[in-house]
């Protein structure tokens, strides 16, 4: 349960996890089964498991193609130059979480040190869908799941879907020069 108290029943997610690698098949790969197996424990339903690689258009594609509730890559973090997982995402995030990211490297410098750096883990909102994105490695992804992910899985959720509740508004804008708002509407109604 996160740490507001949001974990309800209703709060279990539909979750889709792609590792990211132009190496690893379902057979080889352990941090996504491993993910798999967290979620799966904590009631969650994961509904597709594959691989996806490296490629910025194919990441793209699948996050974009995805009807799940939250989206959980893994792989092509880094800083090499098949790591292209946060290019891929940077253009869909409608809602980027910034918060993951920096506390998932805090996390990490505790475990492995200066390296933690290294990581461009992140996360965010594509439409009404949240995505994670892990590094390869096992222990990075365990360290994600038990300390970010799984406890808050279920208030994100409640989080998104009361906005997707929501009517849709037109957006205010503000004339600093007139010192007036605008709402989007004309005043008839």
């Amino acid at each position: 349960m996160g740490a507001h108290g949001h974990g309800a029943e209703e709060d279990k997610a539909v979750v889709s996890i792609f590792v990211v690698s132009s190496t690893r098949t379902l057979a080889d790969d352990t941090s996504g089964s491993m993910i798999a197996l967290m979620l799966q424990g904590a009631g969650h339903q994961v509904v597709d498991r594959r691989v996806i690689s490296d490629d910025v258009t194919a990441i793209r594609a699948a996050v974009s193609a995805c009807g799940s509730d939250v989206v959980i890559l893994t792989g092509g973090t880094g800083l090499t130059a098949t790591d292209v997982t946060p290019e891929a995402l940077a253009t869909l995030y409608t809602r980027p979480m910034d918060g993951f990211g920096e506390i998932f490297r805090m996390l990490s410098f505790h475990d492995i040190g200066p390296a933690a750096m290294l990581s461009r883990a992140s996360a965010g909102l594509v439409g009404g869908t949240m995505v994670f994105s892990l590094p390869g490695s096992r222990s990075a992804c365990q360290l994600a799941m038990e300390r970010l992910v799984v406890p808050e899985i279920g208030h994100l959720l409640h989080l998104i879907s009361r906005d997707a509740d929501l009517p849709a508004e037109a957006p205010t804008t503000y004339d600093d020069d007139q010192q007036t708002v605008d709402t989007g509407s004309d005043g008839s109604e």
